[in-house]
């Protein structure tokens, strides 16, 4: 989606140079150029900000649209609604950002570190370490008596399609599809309960999903769901639609879970544009709706109606000893522009994370922490500084839950001053949807909630989704216990950081398959993925939790 922004402003302002006569230069640059991304950004950025402040935005926003025609970008549907939807963002932020032409290039195609761009490094201030709050032991659910075990459901990446067409094109070179039109000659169209192609989940296959937790998974005291509730149809996203995807979520989930606490967190596809989140008061319209959703209808307390006005997040206690801090991980991002223009702790969320934290760690609270996007998928001082703050509240904070990558990961936290001593471990929980090419899935993690208040063990359940068009009815598996599958005597950051140097060890054997397996939802099995795949997903994915990190990384990538 960045690519497709720049490369549109580029286009347009390479036409606007060759002036009238535009059929030869968009003939001309369908033709292969010899041009990185980042050359070509660097080339008509600066032509970009003059048009820019010679108030052509609107000769921009219509000549973009015949360029992306006549390129083939999208088709004509696509390119009008995308261009119409982030016109205006890209416009400003190329008036206001800070950043030069190099730096906003090497943003946006990461050609540059940004550990090199003095506008966007920034840190937090970390109050002294305390000795009052000692770091537990963790614990096996066989050495717990059941009434000392929360069973927490974990909803991610809905993405529930109402416009689902079973019979339709599903590869229809569209950001989504499975909508409309036939399939091509030789291929099928989209499966009725879904498809692995471009396409995501259909309504009465989430619903037959949601219906089939409730009544088999009885033993669940609480729900976290993070995030992202509209299909991927991007370039047609407005503020209303998205209110009323968000409305018929949230009714789906409380007439599903009606006795449930249900405790979300903002994902990247509930703003219109997906991604933009600036940091006025031009949210609230999205804002004031969550507000309402999760205080009436999934039963928050009215005292996180502020921060949730103020920008999508909130804390509050779930039982004893218990605290939720949940982040509005969209202000992390690159994909959100507007941090272009100032990317230094957004709305100073991470600063008000220190001090709840700083308050739990006072009050012997421990503390979970939810959010949309892995803080390893964030702009690099965001990033770090809250590596840094896991660090410093390492015996607060026992449990880490993110989303958005639609895999099933987990992301190792080390010591910042000895990369060999595990302190931390988040978890990516898979998603609800199928996009793209895997199954649709839920996990329940087994919660201590008498001593450590980490998690004891967790359980992955998938929808079977070839089997499930192949019978026509819903087909589950239990796919794997991750304390039975990987044979762990508990899943304490130590016994992750030993079960990742014994993959290591054995690069291609069975368990490294498997593991991949399930990172894939058992949409395919371990021998797609060749040594330098699974040298990757452990390097970059299950040992780095920072943003341009080359601790482990580095020779690999």
């Amino acid at each position: 989606m960045m690519f497709f922004g720049y490369f549109y402003i580029g286009t347009i302002f390479l036409l606007v140079l060759s002036g009238s006569n535009t059929f030869p230069i968009v003939k001309f640059i369908t033709q292969p150029i010899e041009l990185t991304p980042c050359e070509l950004c660097n080339l008509v950025l600066p032509i970009a900000k003059t048009l820019i402040a010679r108030n052509e935005s609107l000769l921009m926003e219509e000549l973009g649209i015949v360029i992306c025609q006549q390129l083939h970008l999208a088709d004509d549907a696509v390119c009008a609604g995308m261009i119409n939807e982030y016109n205006y963002v890209l416009i400003e932020v190329l008036r206001f950002s800070p950043l030069s032409t190099y730096e906003i290039c090497g943003v946006a195609f990461g050609c540059l570190p940004q550990a090199d761009i003095p506008a966007l490094r920034w840190n937090v201030t970390l109050p002294p370490s305390s000795q009052s709050a000692p770091s537990l032991a963790a614990l096996s659910a066989d050495d717990l008596p059941s009434q000392y075990i929360l069973s927490v459901l974990h909803l991610a990446d809905l993405h529930i399609d109402i416009e689902y067409k079973p019979g339709s094109n599903a590869d229809c070179g569209r950001p989504l599809c499975c909508r409309d039109g036939l399939p091509k000659p030789g291929e099928t169209g989209a499966g009725f309960w879904g498809d692995y192609r471009t396409c995501d989940l259909p309504q009465w296959t989430a619903e037959s999903m949601l219906k089939y937790i409730a009544q088999n998974e009885e033993q669940i005291d609480f729900i976290y769901f993070t995030g992202d509730i509209a299909p991927h149809d991007v370039w047609q996203q407005t503020q209303d639609k998205d209110l009323n995807e968000i409305f018929f979520t949230t009714q789906l989930l409380t007439e599903t879970f009606p006795n449930k606490k249900i405790y979300p967190c903002v994902g990247n596809h509930e703003s219109a544009p997906p991604d933009l989140f600036p940091t006025t008061n031009a949210t609230s319209w999205l804002y004031s709706t969550l507000a309402n959703q999760w205080i009436d209808q999934f039963g928050l307390e009215e005292q996180t109606r502020d921060t949730i006005l103020k920008g999508g997040y909130y804390t509050t206690t779930i039982v004893s000893k218990l605290r939720l801090i949940s982040l509005n991980m969209n202000y992390c991002t690159e994909n959100n522009y507007w941090l272009f223009i100032n990317s230094t702790d957004p709305l100073g969320q991470l600063q008000w994370m220190i001090e709840w934290l700083q308050y739990a760690e006072e009050h012997l609270e421990k503390v979970h922490i939810i959010g949309h996007h892995p803080p390893r998928m964030c702009m690099v001082s965001f990033s770090w500084a809250y590596y840094s703050i896991v660090n410093r509240y390492q015996s607060t904070i026992t449990g880490q839950f993110f989303a958005h990558t639609h895999f099933d990961e987990f992301m190792l936290f080390y010591n910042e001053t000895n990369a060999t001593q595990p302190i931390s471990i988040a978890y990516i929980t898979p998603s609800f949807t199928t996009y793209p090419n895997v199954n649709p899935g839920y996990r329940v993690y087994a919660i201590d909630i008498e001593n450590s208040v980490s998690v004891l063990d967790h359980r992955t359940t998938i929808l079977n989704l070839t089997a499930t068009n192949l019978y026509n009815k819903t087909v589950w598996t239990e796919e794997y216990s991750a304390k039975s599958a990987y044979d762990m005597i508990d899943l304490s950051p130590q016994e992750w950081n030993k079960f990742v140097l014994q993959l290591e060890n054995d690069i291609d054997g069975e368990t490294m398959g498997l593991v991949y397996q399930y990172f894939m939802k058992s949409a395919t099995t371990g021998a797609a993925c060749d040594r330098m795949c699974r040298k990757k997903l452990i390097n970059c994915n299950l040992k780095t939790a920072r943003a341009q990190d080359a601790t482990f990384c580095s020779e690999i990538s």
